[in-house]
């Protein structure tokens, strides 16, 4: 069988694969459209014996252009027991049983050949089994058990109910798939409310499971008080505007769910309430003008956007204004520290002067009490010589 585009005709076909020497004389048994690959698959009967390792995986068009894969359909009992080890393999990954496989064969309308058969079953196959590997890829679930305070590596129930329905309502997987996701990811309580479902309907939807989690673990508050609460919400001290805003939107997700207002009114309540909560940046309001905006309020990820932009200024700015102010601190720590020199050499100056006025005043009095020693003795003398002369007068 070969993989061919939608507007290749049989002979070219034909053509194609008897270049393949081992294959020797090829016709076309039959055609048929895959709309997943958007190619046509055609099955071909080779008069040759062919052994899977003699013909290549790809052929080359004889008019040029993309290679066509070549697959091998049958051949010798070692390949078939591979094939079938594959298959087992394939459907133990999946969690698929032969009995899931053969639920793909259309039983209601027969095949009328063999041919249109074996077309029929490769490309159910293919789009059967690409399936759960889309919705293979979504992470697996946390582990939610209803106990209070969270146990450590468990999700609280909100998180927990946010993941699940992204889950449940993304994922292409078989509601029974959805089920063993659900079930794997829970324990204690919350398991035996999943159990308690099952058992009294064994054919319960993912969604009814998520409900009765909710009724059991979730809030107990109507919409309407739900919507009280929502607008009572204020930004807290240090709290960013956009963190506001996003608590903000988990509240208002809870209300929406609960019926507490309709969802069309979303974005007008978001804004209202932004601009009655947002105590702490009414600066920045002003510079998004959201208050003029009231009559055609922007979506949740609209305003977020702006916010997150308008912080981020503010940070850049703010950043610049402390380098900018550190620049003038260094340059006033400097001139300061050039006046303290300058007063110290002053003083030092100041305190050599004052050492030579002191020396030179110590020299002076010392020379002044040497001269008056020396002319003490006359003046001594003509005192005693005047008294001596009254003394002979009388």
């Amino acid at each position: 069988m070969t993989i061919v585009p939608e507007d290749i005709e049989i002979s070219e076909v034909e053509e194609t694969l008897e270049t393949i020497k081992s294959l020797g004389r090829v016709r076309v048994r039959g055609r048929n459209f895959s709309a997943r690959l958007n190619r046509r698959m055609v099955l071909c009967e080779s008069k040759e014996t062919v052994r899977e390792d003699s013909v290549p995986s790809e052929v080359m068009p004889i008019d040029g252009g993309e290679a066509w894969p070549v697959i091998i359909l049958g051949g010798s009992p070692e390949a078939a027991e591979e094939f079938n080890s594959k298959l087992k393999g394939l459907l133990q990954a999946e969690g698929k049983t032969m009995e899931d496989l053969k639920s793909l064969f259309p039983s209601t309308t027969p095949p009328t050949s063999s041919t249109e058969s074996i077309l029929r079953a490769v490309g159910d196959l293919l789009e059967k089994t690409t399936k759960p590997a889309d919705g293979g890829s979504y992470g697996r679930l946390r582990m939610f058990s209803g106990v209070l305070p969270t146990p450590p590596g468990e999700e609280s129930f909100d998180n927990w109910l946010e993941q699940a329905s992204l889950m449940v309502e993304e994922t292409e997987c078989s509601d029974r798939e959805k089920r063993r996701r659900i079930i794997g990811s829970l324990k204690g309580p919350a398991l035996e409310i999943v159990k308690a479902v099952r058992h009294t309907n064994p054919d319960a939807s993912p969604k009814e499971c998520l409900e009765a989690l909710e009724s059991a673990f979730g809030s107990a508050e109507s919409g309407d008080d739900l919507y009280f609460a929502f607008r009572l919400m204020q930004q807290q001290k240090g709290e960013k505007l956009s963190d506001f805003l996003r608590r903000l939107e988990r509240s208002l997700v809870k209300v929406i769910q609960r019926g507490g207002l309709p969802a069309s009114s979303k974005d007008q309540a978001r804004l209202e309430q932004l601009l009655r909560g947002a105590i702490a940046s009414d600066l920045m309001l002003i510079q998004l003008r959201l208050r003029e905006r009231r009559a055609t309020p922007p979506n949740f990820l609209q305003l977020l956007t702006e916010i997150r932009a308008e912080e981020e200024y503010e940070t850049s700015r703010k950043k610049l204004s402390a380098s900018v102010h550190q620049v003038h601190a260094n340059t006033e720590v400097d001139t300061r520290q050039a006046e303290i020199q300058n007063l110290k050499a002053e003083i030092k100056e100041l305190k050599s002067m004052v050492a030579a006025v002191v020396t030179k005043t110590t020299h002076d009095k010392d020379d002044y009490m040497e001269l008056k020693s020396i002319s003490a003795p006359p003046v001594v003398e003509n005192r005693q010589d005047a008294e001596l002369a009254a003394l002979k007068n009388n």
